[in-house]
């Protein structure tokens, strides 16, 4: 049965921003064998939207709101690779410690930028409706239905090939969402002549 929770009300682009936070792909390690399954890949996708949808029922301020939404996706998305994904081919040439640096201020970063449209998810739901088996990962597939507009298709990649059942990739209506993240975080790499350093600390900034 699927399971569905009731967010705030937006428009199509402000439903394509909150699922972003975690809308970027990556090449995960080969495993031979999943330790995870598809019961355990779509029972992360309902914590994960249902924390979520907690957070946003809970009247807090809106400081407050994004530290809890930054702990979400802490919690739930793979964050290492969404942000080495992000970084694109500089992830490679960056010393450890300026990497670490960078990937807590996309960590805050993601929070504060996609908490800011959280909050307009009320009078709206989506639906967990399927998982299967997707190359060397699992594929959620679940169901928007926003007011006023068409259903949209929301597919979630989770893995545990770090280890533990994270998302690292979500695909909507076909749309691989790495796509704007890595662009503008991209861009803001080149506006600082890829300074990685520099990047992070217009991360802690943005959003």
């Amino acid at each position: 049965m699927p399971r569905s929770w009731t967010p705030m009300r937006t428009d199509r682009r402000g439903f394509l921003g909150l699922l972003a936070c975690a809308g970027v792909a990556a090449v995960l390690p080969w495993r031979p064998a999943f330790a995870l399954d598809a019961g355990g890949a779509r029972a992360l996708i309902d914590r994960s939207l249902g924390e979520v949808y907690q957070v946003i029922n809970s009247g807090q301020p809106a400081p407050q709101m994004y530290q809890n939404f930054e702990a979400i996706f802490a919690r739930y998305a793979d964050v290492d690779v969404i942000a080495r994904s992000a970084l694109g081919p500089a992830a490679r040439q960056t010393d450890a410690a300026v990497f670490a640096d960078y990937k807590q201020a996309f960590q805050g970063y993601v929070g504060r930028k996609y908490g800011a449209r959280f909050r307009e998810f009320i009078g709206s739901r989506i639906e967990v409706t399927d998982a299967r088996p997707l190359k060397s990962f699992f594929a959620v597939t679940s169901v928007a239905y926003l007011n006023g507009r068409a259903p949209m298709e929301v597919e979630w990649h989770v893995s545990d090939r770090s280890g533990q059942d994270l998302y690292f990739n979500i695909i909507i209506e076909g749309v691989n969402m790495l796509a704007s993240e890595r662009a503008e975080i991209g861009a803001m790499l080149a506006r600082r002549q890829g300074d990685v350093t520099a990047l992070a600390a217009d991360l802690r900034q943005a959003g």
